[in-house]
């Protein structure tokens, strides 16, 4: 995934280029570059490095235009490098282009252009559009016209823009799943991968659709379909985001500041509207056959929901992998197949409900982003409200799908009476709770977890371990130590250890345990049973739980003891911790913690 913006109609767009990027970032921080029109034409600055240190390497700010493309890229294809990193030239200099995505027969048109004479100076798949919208516009005489002729040209995905000697007032974008917004100010446009591009500008978007591309100017914008070539009225879209909940507000890492919004954010995903809910219940309920999807953190949001689902509402519920549905899921017209994605953006996710549509089965989405592809593409759409996430981890959005997830499982158990009302009361209120108890532990708790994390920073291996609903809390707390800390971490079930796991334990691996209260009885002593096999072995324990007074008294190597809370909400609360525990190893590693190397905020490509 790389980071796209771009402006026009302001008298130097340099600055608002680089604020564009700069909140883009998150997308992709490799390497960055811009081309700007000015009176002699197109200038060019690019460089590896961040936005921040690129803008000063290449002294970008020095360069006024009314009109500008950035780019801020996650390399795909060819290293990084500054040949690679875009913005990329047609061979005459006339054409400036950027490009998110993946342009699948980008080998053969490279090939018959180079016969054609054309010279390329990088390994991309993006290199190509200069050099087709050169040929062509050498046939046509027309921008536009040469930019169609360009799109039946590129198969694969793509978000793409550019900028023409020949039209110097002209920005011109195109996309095909790959998301673009428009920016539509009063004397201003923009384009942009999501809002953050021009977050500090407007709040007023366009969002373009797959096979649409548009040209705008100072004054005015026109979208079209390229297929048809017919002009398509799209409405404006306001975004309620604004640019100060998109900084870090003080604090060191958006990281940080992201975990400790969760408070807020829970009480975002308890104020979605009940008949959002309902909706989602009642297709649900309706099917056959339903099925939960997401990769990576949200892979494991939907494992936790499996669980919730059997356990509140007495459905069972599979979760797949997004990128393994196509080829596992029995799906049908019967079947319903709700996907969690942050972004709204994620190629597998994308890809497995496109798959599950074409057999004629019911979808929903629960996303983040307001008129992401996925929230456009289902029958069901639930916008969590979670506001902007842009550390590249995903921390609170994870959080608010749990919940969200957890409020359908509950209403769907009192529609199939597998819950009485008064039941489903105690567990809302349960849930209500959850704010001030994560706030409480955040400013009580957050030094203890940084002490512990700081004397253990230099494990190289950790077991995460959990039963029942803390198996998935505990392969996602794994997780977030693997991408932030760069620690090898492994989650799995209490119940593996036996079978294997044993024989690994010794000095060298450290193992943390999410112990569910007491109050639940059998996963609870289970859940101890494997502690003490771990102890016997003179293996390290962190042993995450609850106050259960002296009970557990010298079980533990060391102990995390949280106050008792209900048992729907306790495995959040562990995750939370987790999330701080990820981040402060990290940053007593000196890691990079918003933006982890070779990571990016959603895979948009395959």
């Amino acid at each position: 995934m790389c980071g796209i913006a771009g402006a026009v109609g302001l008298k130097d767009i340099s600055n608002v280029l680089f604020d564009g990027i700069r909140n883009l970032e998150y997308r992709g921080y490799d390497s960055c570059g811009v081309a700007l029109m000015n009176g002699k034409g197109i200038v060019v600055k690019k460089n590896v490095g961040g936005v921040g240190d690129v803008y000063q390497k290449e002294n970008i700010l020095r360069h006024t235009s009314h009109m500008g493309i950035a780019h801020t890229r996650w390399a795909t294809h060819g290293q990084v490098t500054r040949n690679n990193t875009h913005p990329f030239l047609s061979c005459d200099n006339n054409f400036a282009v950027i490009h998110n995505g993946i342009i699948s027969n980008h080998l053969e048109l490279k090939n018959r252009l180079q016969k054609e004479g054309h010279r390329f100076l990088s390994d991309t798949d993006t290199e190509v559009i200069p050099h087709l919208l050169e040929n062509a516009y050498k046939k046509t005489g027309n921008v536009e016209a040469s930019l169609l002729q360009t799109l039946k040209q590129l198969e694969g995905t793509f978000a793409m823009a550019f900028i023409s000697n020949y039209e110097p007032d002209q920005l011109y974008c195109a996309k095909r799943e790959s998301p673009l917004l428009l920016g539509i100010g009063d004397e201003v446009k923009f384009i942009g991968s999501d809002f953050n591009a021009f977050i500090d500008h407007t709040k007023n978007a366009v969002i373009i659709d797959d096979d649409e591309y548009a040209i705008l100017s100072k004054d005015s914008y026109i979208v079209k379909n390229f297929v048809t070539r017919e002009e398509v009225n799209k409405p404006i879209t306001r975004m309620e985001w604004d640019s100060e909940t998109s900084k870090k507000g003080g604090y060191p890492h958006y990281m940080l500041k992201e975990i400790y919004e969760q408070p807020q954010t829970v009480l975002n995903a308890m104020e979605v509207e009940e008949k959002t809910i309902d909706g989602l219940v009642s297709m649900i309920h309706k099917s056959k056959n339903a099925q939960l999807v997401g990769v990576g953190t949200t892979y494991y949001v939907t494992m936790y929901a499996n669980y919730i689902f059997s356990s509140l509402a007495g459905r069972y519920i599979p979760a797949i992998s997004s990128d393994e549905f196509v080829s596992l899921s029995p799906v049908s017209k019967d079947s319903f197949v709700l996907a969690a994605s942050q972004s709204g953006e994620t190629y597998d996710t994308i890809a497995a409900l496109k798959h599950a549509k074409a057999k004629g089965a019911k979808t929903g989405a629960i996303v983040n982003v307001m008129g992401s592809t996925l929230s456009r593409m289902v029958d069901c759409p639930v916008l969590q409200g979670s506001g902007p996430e842009i550390c590249v981890i995903s921390t609170k959005a994870a959080l608010a799908q749990m919940i969200l997830l957890t409020r359908t499982a509950l209403k769907l158990g009192v529609k199939n009476k597998s819950l009485t009302q008064k039941k489903y009361d105690g567990y809302m209120e349960s849930l209500k709770s959850l704010p001030g108890i994560i706030e409480s532990i955040l400013n009580e708790r957050s030094g203890f977890i940084h002490r512990i994390a700081h004397k253990h920073r230099n494990v190289k291996h950790w077991l995460y371990l959990g039963r029942g609903m803390y198996y998935p809390i505990a392969l996602e707390s794994a997780l977030k130590m693997k991408e932030v800390a760069y620690v090898h971490a492994e989650g799995m079930p209490c119940g593996f250890l036996k079978h294997g796991t044993l024989a690994m334990i010794d000095s060298d691996i450290n193992s943390i345990v999410f112990v569910p209260p007491s109050s639940e009885k059998v996963l609870y002593e289970s859940t101890l049973a494997s502690v003490a096999e771990i102890r016997a072995r003179d293996g390290y324990v962190l042993g995450i739980h609850f106050d259960e007074g002296n009970r557990t008294q010298d079980l533990y190597s060391e102990e995390l003891i949280l106050p008792p809370v209900p048992p729907v909400i306790a495995p959040l609360i562990q995750m939370v911790i987790a999330q701080l525990f990820a981040y402060f190893t990290a940053t007593s590693l000196k890691r990079n913690v918003d933006k982890p190397r070779s990571l990016a905020k959603s895979v948009t490509v395959g």
